[in-house]
C-alpha cells in the first residue's frame, strides 16, 4: 500500500452515509481518509465500471484507493437499473423506482455493492462484492439513504432498520466483510 502509512486508504466518495457505514463495518482494520473526486464513469457491467473507476481514482490521488459502486437489479426488468441506479434514482426518486414495477407481479430485487481496491497507479484493482436479495415496496421508514425506504429484506425496509441491523444484512456489509478478511491477511 502506501509507503507513508500502510494502514491508510483513500476512500473515494462524496456520500457521507456510505463513508460512515464503511468506517463502522471496517472498524479498526484500516484507517480511511476521504476524498470526493468526480470520476466520469464508463458504461458496462458493474465489475467493468468498478475497475475503471478505481484505476482512475488511484491515478487522481497517486496512491492507494478504495471505491464503491452500488447497483439495484430488478428481476422483472432483467437486471435494470443495475449499475445505473444512481441515474435512475436521480431522475425518478424512490416513488418512481417503485412505480417502474407497477405492471409486474415480480417485485424481487437484488442490491449489489462492489468495493474496488487499488494499491496505486498501475495496480490492478481487486473487487469485493456483496449481494442482498429483497423486494421493492412502497416507501417506508425514516432512516437510511438512497433506495433504503423501498428495499425490503425480511419484512423491513433498510430505512426501518437500525443502522446496526442494516450493517449486518446489507450488500455493503457483505462486500466489506470480504474486504476486511483480505486486509487482515494482507496489511
Amino acid at each position: 500500500m502506501s509507503s507513508t502509512n500502510p494502514n491508510m486508504i483513500n476512500f473515494i466518495t462524496g456520500n457521507k452515509n456510505k463513508l460512515a457505514e464503511t468506517r463502522a463495518i471496517l472498524g479498526d482494520v484500516v484507517q480511511l481518509s476521504n476524498q470526493n473526486i468526480e470520476i466520469l464513469e464508463i458504461q458496462g457491467s458493474l465489475e467493468e465500471i468498478a475497475r475503471d473507476k478505481c484505476q482512475k481514482a488511484a491515478l487522481a490521488v497517486n496512491g492507494p484507493v478504495l471505491t464503491e459502486d452500488s447497483a439495484l437489479e430488478f428481476r422483472a426488468l432483467k437486471g435494470l437499473p443495475g449499475p445505473y441506479i444512481k441515474c435512475f434514482y436521480s431522475a425518478l426518486g424512490n416513488d418512481g423506482l417503485h412505480k417502474l414495477l407497477a405492471a409486474y407481479d415480480d417485485k424481487v430485487a437484488t442490491a449489489v455493492c462492489t468495493f474496488a481496491f487499488s494499491a496505486g497507479p498501475g495496480s490492478e484493482p481487486l473487487l469485493f462484492q456483496g449481494r442482498t436479495q429483497g423486494k421493492i415496496v412502497p416507501k417506508r421508514g425514516e432512516g437510511g439513504f438512497g433506495f433504503d425506504p423501498i428495499f425490503e429484506v425480511d419484512g423491513q425496509t433498510y430505512a426501518e432498520m437500525s443502522i446496526t441491523h442494516k450493517n449486518m444484512v446489507s450488500e455493503r456489509s457483505k462486500a466489506l466483510e470480504k474486504l476486511q478478511n483480505w486486509l487482515r491477511n494482507t496489511v
